[in-house]
């Protein structure tokens, strides 16, 4: 590892872009349409043979109905998929963008057709459809016909619902595609080292993660500067799709705004609510953290771009090469298994992980069709942070793929449990790291920064989904919101967990207008929360029971989203529908930051 140098190159993972050609060659390969052709001639087929004689199948038909179904499914949502990953590694090229207004225009009209199929499932009466489910034939898909039946009461009529379908692609996935192009092209100005930078938005917020004060501050700075030329228009994307969340309430008849996501997720209000309730209760926790940094820091206040500081001012730097080392130790120190769909990604070109302009920020892990595989989006910056952010995401790839088995229909599990296998991956490589390093000031970096990431997949996520509530509950009170009242609630619900241990400047209002979630996934973040918790519990459990809990690991990863969250981890003794769950988890992120108050003192 080498010491930050500004002078470096953008990134070590300069050239490190994915291979998309499993599923197809480029945005002009005719296997598209050709795929799509295909894969509406056997909705045709379907509807002709199935349409009005769901009732009469028996089990065995209808095993037999619902893997074509699975089938056509696929087969239709490869193109949308290439599209969205070919969009997000370079949202400002014109054919990418056409490439996804086509293909999903095509899937929703194939979609249109089959929905038929799920409005006459749930329309059965109760007893006929559990008879036909609890029939071994239907086995291998009982979750997923349970989980349709879950929203029968939610469902409207087929014209209702093939309209809704058509016209999301010139409503909410349009406007989620153009923020997903607007804070792509972002750049920021940042000035430092006397010059000035022009950065995107990943280099950017990178450069909170700085051990120099001056460079942070001007990172902050120059983000505030970008989103707010950018503010009507992020505001506006904002109030339509809350808008447009509202409606889609009122018509599917779900009394509250987290009511949809949390039946999605299969989890009860009153367990949402318990997660929520229960972090807030922590939050002394966090200012004691927070108080604890601003000493080893040396400063009279921390502010809010203080807070990813390092505590030493040679934090090391970790190049392409070196994080692919580590965090394939790291898996392979848990099990061989994992290393070895590591190296698949590592190997065969299945992340992305090079800066270019355009790309959009963050990191994410997608699954693919079962007969390819998952792809990585990250945008590397050398940091040691980026290590755990790859680790990260290849949780997600692992859990997507040892998920194919169960079948395309089931292979993505609820967000609760998503996030399971990726906070999982990032214990691993932490623990990795503690494990080989004996000097107490570096193993007190470590766990700072370890710290840091609980808090804010955590504290910082429930932050979010309280900031989301508010949004929406005040949308749909007094109607449109201005730029400055959506930034009032941003603060309003950040302010708590900050208490007087964080200074949050006038700049730091409008860092709500970047964040992806809130756009595309209307209250994801509580299960960010929700996996970390329980990864916490889990990862406790590996720790008493050694080897013998790494089958048992591999083999949830590999149901997927055939079970509930529930039955995912009962063979490990949790109860996620336990209250004092959450407190457990709570607990041990307390026994954290006491290890680092006592690692200070050493």
């Amino acid at each position: 590892m080498t010491a930050n140098n500004h002078s470096s190159p953008a990134s070590s993972a300069d050239g490190v872009a994915w291979d998309l050609s499993d599923l197809y060659s480029g945005t002009d390969d005719p296997k598209i349409d050709s795929d799509l052709d295909s894969a509406e001639a056997r909705a045709r087929e379907f509807v002709a043979r199935y349409r009005g004689n769901l009732a009469s199948l028996s089990a065995a038909d209808l095993a037999e109905a619902v893997a074509e179904l699975e089938g056509i499914a696929e087969l239709a949502d490869a193109a949308v998929i290439f599209a969205q990953l070919l969009h997000a590694a370079k949202s400002d090229d014109p054919a990418r963008g056409r490439l996804v207004a086509h293909a999903t225009e095509r899937n929703s009209t194939i979609r249109n057709t089959l929905v038929f199929f799920e409005l006459e499932w749930v329309a059965l009466v109760d007893e006929t459809a559990a008879a036909l489910m609890d029939d071994p034939a239907l086995r291998r898909y009982k979750h997923f016909l349970e989980t349709e039946r879950r929203f029968k009461p939610h469902r409207l009529s087929e014209p209702e619902e093939m309209l809704l379908e058509r016209k999301s692609n010139t409503g909410s996935r349009a406007f989620s595609r153009l923020f997903d192009e607007v804070t792509g092209r972002l750049v920021c100005d940042v000035e430092f080292e006397g010059e000035t930078r022009r950065l995107n938005e990943s280099e950017t917020l990178a450069l909170l993660y700085d051990p120099d004060r001056n460079t942070r501050r001007a990172a902050a700075r120059a983000m505030t500067v970008s989103l707010g030329e950018q503010s009507h228009l992020l505001t506006y994307v904002m109030n339509t799709l809350v808008q447009d969340h509202k409606v889609d309430d009122e018509l599917r008849s779900f009394p509250t705004p987290m009511a949809s996501r949390n039946l999605a997720n299969e989890i009860s209000d009153r367990s949402v609510k318990a997660l929520i309730e229960s972090c807030v209760s922590a939050y002394p926790t966090v200012q004691r953290f927070y108080r604890l940094k601003k000493r080893l820091l040396g400063y009279d206040q921390l502010y809010d771009y203080d807070r990813y500081a390092p505590i030493a001012d040679d934090t090391p730097e970790c190049d392409w090469n070196e994080c692919k080392v580590i965090v394939r130790d790291a898996y392979a120190s848990f099990a061989p298994e994992a290393a070895e769909i590591v190296d698949k990604f590592f190997e065969g070109n299945w992340i992305d992980a090079e800066l270019r302009s355009g790309k959009r920020g963050g990191a994410f892990s997608a699954s693919g069709p079962t007969y390819a595989h998952p792809y990585i989006l990250a945008n590397y910056t050398d940091r040691l942070r980026d290590v755990v952010t790859i680790a990260h995401e290849l949780g997600h790839g692992i859990h997507q793929y040892l998920s194919r088995r169960v079948g395309y229909l089931q292979q993505d599990t609820p967000l609760t449990t998503a996030e399971m296998a990726s906070v999982f991956g990032e214990m691993i490589v932490f623990h990795r790291l503690m494990d080989n390093e004996a000097d107490p000031k570096v193993r007190l970096s470590l766990l700072t920064g370890k710290i840091e990431d609980a808090f804010a997949t955590v504290f910082r996520q429930i932050v979010l989904c309280r900031f989301e509530q508010l949004v929406h509950e005040n949308r749909r009170e007094t109607g449109e919101l201005t730029t400055d009242r959506i930034s009032e609630l941003w603060m309003e619900a950040n302010r708590p967990m900050h208490g007087d241990t964080v200074t949050l400047t006038d700049d730091y209002a409008i860092w709500w207008s970047y964040i992806p979630h809130f756009i595309h996934v209307p209250f994801y973040t509580y299960a960010y929360a929700f996996g970390e918790l329980l990864v916490l519990a889990l990862y406790r459990l590996y720790q008493e029971e050694g080897r013998t809990f790494v089958p048992k690991y591999l083999e949830m990863l590999a149901k997927g989203g055939s079970e509930s969250p529930s039955e995912l981890v009962a063979p490990f003794g949790v109860d996620i529908d336990d209250p004092d769950f959450w407190q457990r988890g709570l607990a041990l992120l307390d026994e954290m930051v006491a290890e680092a108050e006592e690692l200070a003192e050493a």
